[in-house]
């Protein structure tokens, strides 16, 4: 069965699932475009008062799926769309939510998957749980905005050894970087996210909207979104990436991505 998101809802709490558990829930374009489409549902939602964001079964979120990448990742065109329309649209949507958002993570957490967890408020991780973004092994960058993102919530110094290294780090090494919330057992980690929740659902729902914007407007990323749409009219003195974008996307044909991706497909080494 394709990659889908499930979405269920209470009066009060929503719970999102990344299903792809053949693929260790890695995310597909069409995921990508339901993600988005949940997060503004949410969004729009009164009575919501916590978002549970969770993997399927045994991890959390192990990427993209590669298996789509040759159909659209070597033109620059349609690349630059699936990173700034596909991706950016769902993690933006996330990004504006004003209702908090707990992430439960679990197994493998890797390029995407640590998109969609730095778009959270509070992050729960089991001790086994894996972060990382070894994409430089498929010979491609992360797009400039998701690095932004990435480099926010993990911190430059984690970002530049995930990016530069293909660094993998686990859980306990996460906590003490300031990225997670807590780190529980594996055998807890769905109890203590639902008390986390249980928790916050109990609160003041305005004040935890409001608040979420207080902290937005704090420590915001460039290009500022506008309830989860891209921004369009921002200059380039007002958003560092712009000198970025033009040309971000220019290495669509290049030989390196080419080998990254067709030697992972392959089930064999790259070659640079």
């Amino acid at each position: 069965m394709p990659g889908h998101i499930r979405y269920q809802q209470d009066p009060l709490v929503a719970s999102v699932t990344l299903v792809y558990p053949e693929r260790f829930n890695t995310m597909s374009r069409a995921m990508w475009a339901e993600l988005r489409t949940v997060a503004q549902a949410i969004q729009r939602h009164d009575t919501v008062r916590c978002v549970l964001l969770s993997g399927e079964g045994a991890h959390f979120c192990a990427g993209g799926d590669i298996s789509e990448y040759t159909s659209f990742r070597f033109e620059e065109a349609s690349l630059r769309h699936f990173h700034e329309q596909e991706v950016w649209g769902a993690l933006s949507a996330l990004l504006a939510c004003d209702v908090p958002i707990v992430a439960q993570i679990a197994g493998n957490c890797m390029g995407a998957g640590v998109e969609i967890a730095s778009c959270c408020d509070i992050r729960l991780a089991a001790q086994s749980a894996q972060f990382g973004a070894p994409i430089a092994r498929l010979g491609f960058p992360m797009a400039p905005r998701e690095a932004a993102l990435v480099g926010r919530e993990v911190g430059l110094v984690t970002a530049r050894q995930m990016l530069l290294e293909a660094a993998v780090l686990g859980a306990p090494e996460m906590l003490q970087r300031g990225f997670l919330s807590q780190v529980v057992a594996d055998d807890d980690l769905a109890a203590k996210a639902q008390a986390t929740v249980q928790r916050i659902i109990r609160l003041a729902p305005q004040a935890a909207r409001l608040n979420k914007r207080t902290l937005r407007a704090l420590n915001p990323l460039p290009a500022l979104l506008d309830q989860g749409r891209i921004a369009t009219n921002t200059t380039a003195s007002g958003d560092p990436l712009q000198p970025l974008l033009a040309s971000a996307y220019a290495y669509a044909d290049s030989a390196e991505q080419l080998e990254g991706i067709t030697a992972f497909l392959a089930k064999r080494p790259p070659v640079f």
